[in-house]
């Protein structure tokens, strides 16, 4: 992830699009953003998903990708083509999630999150109030749960060692009868 801390967006003509999520979510998105901005994108895509993908340049598919050295490969390819931006679908589905942030972390490049609604922001210092939004969400740590959830896991390792213990006593208590 490079331009964390500059709020300067970039002039996208090359965008490389993450599918880790469903393919109509990074779909919509594009129509929408080819119509909003007016202007043809050249666009690749890393997917998990088999099938066509009419609207892209090239399609690099993970399964393709399974040892070390073709990580670094592919890594090195995606380095090379020098993306304006790259787009990460964040939508609660638990699908490529390493590779996303994999992906985002080593090709230098402005980091666009996309979300299930169609929103999207950038990853910068500007937006840094919507991003702690976002994970803290994403995390189950707002509204309601923003006090739960920590209950939970404080509750959590007390009644796991009750179970265990009363399991343990029943098991012992049936060997002496």
């Amino acid at each position: 992830m490079r331009r964390f801390l500059s709020r300067a967006l970039p002039d996208l003509r090359r965008l490389l699009v993450v599918e880790s999520g469903s393919r109509h979510l990074v779909n919509g998105f594009l129509a929408n953003w080819l119509e909003r901005e007016g202007r043809v994108l050249s666009c690749d895509l890393v997917t998990c998903f088999t099938g066509a993908a009419p609207h892209y340049n090239a399609v690099f598919r993970v399964q393709d990708y399974v040892t070390p050295e073709a990580r670094r490969a592919l890594l090195t390819e995606l380095r090379g083509n020098r993306y304006d931006a790259i787009a990460i679908l964040c939508s609660g589905e638990p699908i490529m999630t390493r590779w996303k942030w994999f992906l985002a972390a080593r090709v230098p490049t402005k980091l666009l999150i996309l979300n299930e609604n169609g929103d999207y922001f950038w990853a910068d210092r500007g937006n840094f109030g919507i991003i702690a939004h976002f994970a803290l969400y994403r995390a189950g740590l707002t509204g309601a749960s923003a006090v739960l959830t920590p209950l939970r896991i404080l509750v959590f390792p007390l009644v796991l060692a009750y179970l265990a213990g009363y399991a343990a006593w029943a098991h012992l208590r049936r060997r002496q009868v």
